[in-house]
């Protein structure tokens, strides 16, 4: 709970944010006990935050595209969950997760779940281009077991946040991580290849002495929020090598002329399918973005 006094601070100060997520979990804060219930005084600075653009409101005729809904804040390592099959691995989505955790400066792992439901290994190509784009890829299932151990040592010591569609798994690998949590585990509708939701609200979960992990809902819409038309190249790792060797210092690596980055894709240099994410982020992302 916020005090009163402090909640209108707040809308003064910081209209971009939502009230209700101005203190989220991994926040340090400062509290007081009245009539029996912990009042927050204070919010420390972050060292860093997970946010997206605002989910759509029931009833809003607009989406929402200037407020910022911040997730989580103060963690070491962003683990993008990720699923073979049902829901089918959606490499468009998972490139939205990596750029929100590159431009957040977060460390950015990629697992990817359910691979008990692909026996002819057909995800190997995927695995292969994400390593070869230089994150760590972590291939995982709760049924066999696979990854868990990499994956529980990888998490090891930290504050990790596990984020992804519903029904990729999250649950069920924290489970089988961490026996103890018993968290309640969705399903997966056969008719829309979606998940139902079965984490209902943000939580840290202290796992070991020096681990602790962040659980959310899983989402159904994403995009990155603050995401400027110039920045997005940085946010993918492999264009940096050719993000300054363009003919026009402006280039948006779209269309223009003497483009590297284009010219690095026709090469082999950078992956296709990368840059076709990059192209339809592009044409959402912010080309003026003023507080």
């Amino acid at each position: 709970m916020l005090r009163g006094k402090f909640k209108q601070d707040i809308v003064r100060k910081r209209e971009r944010i939502f009230l209700g997520d101005y203190a989220v979990v991994g926040d340090q804060v400062d509290i007081e006990i009245k009539q029996n219930s912990p009042v927050i005084t204070k919010v420390y600075p972050r060292k860093n935050f997970i946010s997206r653009k605002a989910p759509r409101l029931k009833g809003a005729g607009y989406r929402g595209e200037r407020l910022e809904q911040i997730l989580v804040s103060n963690i070491s390592i962003f683990v993008a969950v990720t699923s073979v099959y049902k829901p089918f691995f959606n490499n468009k989505v998972l490139d939205r997760f990596l750029v929100i955790g590159e431009s957040a400066k977060i460390p950015s792992i990629i697992v990817i779940n359910k691979t008990d439901l692909d026996p002819d290994n057909l995800i190997e190509e995927w695995v292969y281009l994400y390593r070869e784009t230089g994150y760590q890829v972590i291939l995982t299932s709760a049924e066999t077991g696979e990854g868990i151990a990499e994956l529980k040592e990888t998490l090891k010591g930290k504050t990790g946040f596990l984020w992804g569609q519903s029904g990729v798994g999250k649950s069920s690998l924290l489970n089988t991580i961490y026996p103890s949590l018993n968290l309640t585990v969705g399903e997966v509708s056969e008719f829309t290849n979606k998940g139902k939701h079965s984490t209902v609200a943000v939580r840290m979960i202290n796992t070991d002495e020096d681990t602790w992990i962040i659980d959310t809902p899983g989402v159904r819409e994403i995009d990155p929020f603050g995401v400027r038309e110039e920045d997005l190249c940085h946010y993918f790792i492999e264009f940096e090598a050719f993000n300054n060797k363009c003919k026009y210092n402006t280039c948006t690596h779209n269309h223009e002329p003497g483009c590297a980055v284009i010219t690095a894709v026709e090469a082999g240099e950078i992956s296709a399918e990368r840059y076709d994410s990059y192209l339809r982020m592009l044409e959402t992302v912010e080309q003026d973005i003023k507080f």
